[in-house]
């Protein structure tokens, strides 16, 4: 009798997953009516309010030290930062997600320079309820998220 009633716990779940599908994937698509526009699929309000370069920084410096401690089992820190430009505000497609790339050269505890390529996102934070750091600083990106040599993180 358990048998029979796992059998058709899943074949009721296979059902009403059909069912789910077949009400998605039928019919032509339609586009969202006026109440769907106003209320509650607004879509994206950015305002391209990104701060510059230079506040993002600090930030950086703290998840560079948190992250060879904690991953790395290194003690090494962000020093300071010298030449810090802009290399580009959004250069994708209007519309997209407001980011400023930057790049800067950080002076590492272990005694040498290293390009730190790095962007700022409009709404990237917790939540989206602040702008977000994306970083990688060339030669500690141990894990290749970014790589080749941090390519990934400039436009």
């Amino acid at each position: 009798m358990m048998r029979f009633d796992r059998f058709a716990r899943r074949a009721a779940t296979v059902v009403v997953a059909g069912l789910i599908a077949a009400a998605f994937a039928g019919g032509n698509a339609r586009a969202a009516s006026w109440l769907e526009k106003n209320l509650y699929l607004s879509g994206p309000n950015y305002d391209g309010d990104v701060p510059a370069c230079e506040s993002a920084l600090g930030t950086i410096s703290d998840r560079f030290e948190t992250k060879e401690g904690r991953f790395w089992n290194s003690n090494l820190q962000i020093l300071g930062y010298e030449r810090v430009r802009q290399v580009a505000f959004s250069p994708w497609a209007r519309g997209t997600i407001p980011r400023r790339f930057c790049t800067a050269v950080a002076m590492v505890s272990d005694g040498r320079k290293h390009r730190v390529d790095y962007y700022i996102t409009e709404d990237g934070g917790e939540i989206g309820a602040t702008w977000g750091v994306t970083w990688c600083v060339v030669g500690f990106d141990r894990n290749m998220a970014y790589s080749p040599a941090c390519k990934m993180a400039r436009p």
